[in-house]
């Protein structure tokens, strides 16, 4: 007499998998959508230029302080404003990787952010 296939561990424990798996689908999505929302500033030459960039990495704001701005030296401030918004956009990807972590348990899933 042939058996039942029951699949991978029984019906009850797909039915868990399942329901977990969607679970962490839903605390995905409420956590980007709370990194969307995040706004991150950093600052460049001690503090000359700041930017702030947003959870969707774009950039919302830039501040620079007039002693920066030299008409013989423009690369400088360049420089400044380059570091200013590559550091935050260097701290809205840590800040999602530690968020998405903490959903995922230090899961890398490729793809969700």
């Amino acid at each position: 007499m042939a058996k039942k296939f029951q699949g991978f561990g029984g019906g009850a424990n797909m039915q868990q998998m399942i329901r977990q798996a969607q679970k962490m689908q839903q605390e995905m999505a409420r956590v980007t959508e709370e990194l969307e929302n995040l706004e991150v500033s950093a600052s460049a030459g001690g503090g000359m230029v700041t930017a702030t960039v947003s959870g969707k990495k774009e950039l919302k704001a830039l501040e620079i302080n007039p002693e920066a701005v030299d008409p013989d030296d423009v690369e400088m401030l360049q420089d400044l404003v380059i570091a200013a918004v590559n550091e935050a956009m260097r701290q809205v990807d840590e800040k999602s990787q530690q968020e998405m972590g903490k959903v995922t348990g230090g899961m890398n899933l490729p793809g969700m952010f």
